[in-house]
């Protein structure tokens, strides 16, 4: 007899390594599962074979998705009708709401016996609270990241285990990594190293280029010797390369690896970053950053009347502090960004009081416990287990 099916549903790279990451401990605790669903390159690589490729998916953002909506909506069939054909024992969604929470609604209303689990808590103590009760409509367990998250989700119905962060199980980069990028690239071991990380998906980094790009350049004066590194993923290269070209003391990488780009974030002296996962990247490293975003005029006008939050940094949320400095919308000016970033590169109280906040998250978020993707494969399994029973 074959074992359980598992379906996996993503749309973006965040939810590709960590849909790949659960696959590999389901795998080693249920030789025997089966996977079928929508993933990128790293679930692939797991052993999924994808329906189509995610990058369509991974855009965000009012205006970014309305241009998109017919081809999204074609292929949100597509996925729904793959599950209900397939019947799996349990409908994994990881991440990518707008999209993967669509599909569990409609195999939900189609056939209610398949038990869906949600990877990754909507943050509804951030903004919009009543998502949790709508979502308890169509998932019956969520696993969470975030050690608060767990409450929100069982008093809207559904069950809920904390399992960690992915980035508290990610092995220290060691010194001689760190000796070994600045050798390669030429950058003197003493050389005071900005890295900049200007996002992801086209939308963001047409709004924050010209900005860390300006930022930079006052930096540039004020810290003789300054290198500046911008790891850029391929799909923003271009736009990401011609943004920087004209400043001497910097190199894009957009062939660095994920090993090479580890290196990158904990060899630099301080980081400017697109606010998102990233700084909680940056607190791995042990690199105080700065965060700053600047949201299409429509999708910032709607998020600042629903937003709970008076900060959206995930080290800040984590540690209980207010460390990382964090500049939005008309606030994100190149004068704030510079001054924030400036004492960051040296040894101040700024920068100690964020290396402690960066330790403080990631305790917070399981590090030094046992592995996140071991305990979300484990939390899977119960429903699997559960699902099981009742139907038997």
């Amino acid at each position: 007899m074959s074992g359980p099916l598992v379906y996996l549903v993503t749309g973006e790279p965040s939810g590709d390594r960590l849909g790949a990451a659960l696959m590999h401990a389901l795998k080693a605790q249920r030789p025997d599962v089966r996977f079928a669903g929508i993933g990128g390159r790293e679930m692939q690589a797991a052993g999924l074979v994808s329906l189509f490729d995610i990058s369509e998916l991974s855009v965000m953002g009012i205006t970014e998705v309305l241009p998109r909506l017919p081809s999204i909506l074609r292929r949100l069939r597509e996925v729904t009708d793959d599950v209900l054909a397939r019947r799996p024992d349990v409908l994994v969604t990881v991440d990518s709401p707008s999209f993967s929470l669509r599909v569990a609604k409609r195999v939900r209303a189609a056939n209610p016996a398949i038990p869906t689990v949600h990877y990754v808590a909507p943050s509804v103590w951030a903004w919009r609270p009543g998502r949790a009760a709508k979502m308890a409509r169509h998932v019956d367990h969520v696993l969470a990241l975030l050690p608060f998250e767990p409450p929100y989700m069982e008093a809207a119905g559904m069950t809920c285990d904390f399992v960690g962060h992915p980035i508290a199980e990610r092995a220290p980069v060691t010194a001689a990594d760190l000796a070994a990028f600045r050798q390669r690239h030429g950058i003197a071991a003493d050389a005071p190293l900005l890295l900049v990380a200007p996002g992801s998906r086209r939308g963001e980094v047409s709004r924050l280029m010209p900005l860390f790009v300006d930022s930079v350049r006052l930096l540039v004066p004020a810290h003789p010797g300054l290198r500046i590194v911008v790891p850029v993923a391929e799909t923003v290269a271009t736009e990401v390369t011609a943004g920087f070209g004209d400043l001497a003391p910097v190199f894009v990488t957009p062939e660095m690896g994920e090993a090479e780009k580890r290196a990158a974030f904990a060899a630099a002296d301080a980081a400017l970053v697109a606010s998102g996962t990233v700084t909680l990247e940056m607190a791995a490293g042990g690199t105080p950053h700065v965060a700053a975003y600047k949201a299409a005029p429509l999708t910032a006008m709607i998020v600042r009347r629903l937003l709970r939050i008076e900060t959206a940094n995930l080290v800040n949320l984590a540690s209980g502090t207010r460390a990382v400095p964090e500049f939005y919308q008309e606030a994100a000016t190149p004068e704030a960004l510079a001054a924030a970033v400036s004492p960051l590169l040296s040894d101040t109280p700024e920068r100690a009081a964020q290396l402690a906040a960066a330790d403080a998250a990631l305790s917070a978020l399981g590090r030094g416990a046992e592995a996140p993707s071991i305990r979300a494969a484990r939390s899977v399994l119960r429903v699997l287990d559960r699902a099981a029973q009742g139907s038997g």
